[in-house]
């Protein structure tokens, strides 16, 4: 991958766009497979579901993905205020020798996981000042994905649809506009069902993608995960090369039309004037 192709988050470059979670698998081998065979360069894990290490005697997930291959970003999943979020990720700080790059994640309510927009902008706003490099799971909601950047964050990632729902990208216009002014890399996170769907996200000209139970609730989690990996690639093939416009209601023939027989005065079967034959 060309460096200029490179995700860039905090300064630091990746060489994928893909970024994958590790909750649901059936064991800690098939996580470590489905992420080796997604491409994967940053692996988010939930502090308060998930032993890294606060758990002694018990099996850490750091053992199958070591953080000498892995960028890991601690998750605030299952946090429903700004007060659990800021201390969940302290702990992380900890159990990952000063690491800052974190997701923020403030819930709703259990029922649809939406997130609490005040509380993640109170949270996000402690965390930057503490020194953390916040990365935010948002509604998809321009204005405040705006007020996130402008508070600290080094990036937006606003839900496609509910968490763990596989509906795709619901509301395609207000990502656009979400997009069109962010000035710090914008992630899809949540909602993501199957390949097209990253696909989609990538097209429109998101800077990555997060999923999780996309792959880990496939009936082959490392095949699904091989199958993001190439979407999320020609995706975002697709946005740099620039789409064709749209052209809802005029054919334009994929060849010349010289030469045709209908230019020798015979009218093809179905063209105007032959109404009735």
């Amino acid at each position: 991958m060309a460096a200029t192709e490179r995700l860039v988050i905090a300064g630091k470059a990746y060489d994928s766009r893909l970024l994958v979670g590790t909750g649901k698998y059936q064991d800690f081998d098939e996580t470590r497979r489905a992420i080796e065979a997604s491409g994967a360069n940053i692996v988010t894990v939930a502090i308060r579901r998930t032993n890294i290490g606060q758990k002694a005697g018990e099996p850490n997930l750091l053992d199958a993905i070591p953080p000498s291959r892995f960028t890991i970003l601690p998750n605030t999943a299952g946090c429903y205020t700004a007060d659990d979020a800021v201390r969940t990720l302290r702990l992380a700080r900890e159990l990952l020798d000063g690491h800052s790059l974190v997701k923020l994640e403030v819930l709703g309510d259990p029922k649809t996981l939406f997130p609490n927009m005040p509380e993640t902008l109170a949270a996000a706003k402690t965390l930057v000042a503490e020194g953390f490099q916040v990365m935010a799971y948002c509604s998809d909601d321009p204005i405040l994905t705006l007020q996130l950047e402008e508070l600290g964050c080094v990036a937006v990632m606003p839900l496609a649809s509910l968490i763990g729902s596989g509906m795709g990208i619901v509301n395609p216009w207000n990502l656009q506009i979400i997009l069109d002014r962010a000035k710090v890399p914008v992630l899809v996170d949540a909602g993501i069902g199957t390949a097209s769907d990253a696909a989609i996200a990538m097209e429109l000209g998101c800077d990555g993608v997060l999923m999780n139970t996309a792959i880990a609730l496939a009936k082959d989690p490392v095949r699904m995960a091989r199958a993001m990996k190439l979407a999320v690639e020609a995706g975002r093939e697709a946005f740099l090369a620039g789409r064709m416009a749209k052209k809802p209601y005029e054919a334009s023939p994929s060849s010349p039309t010289s030469g045709m027989i209908e230019n020798q005065g015979v009218r093809p079967l179905y063209s105007t004037g032959n109404k009735g034959v």
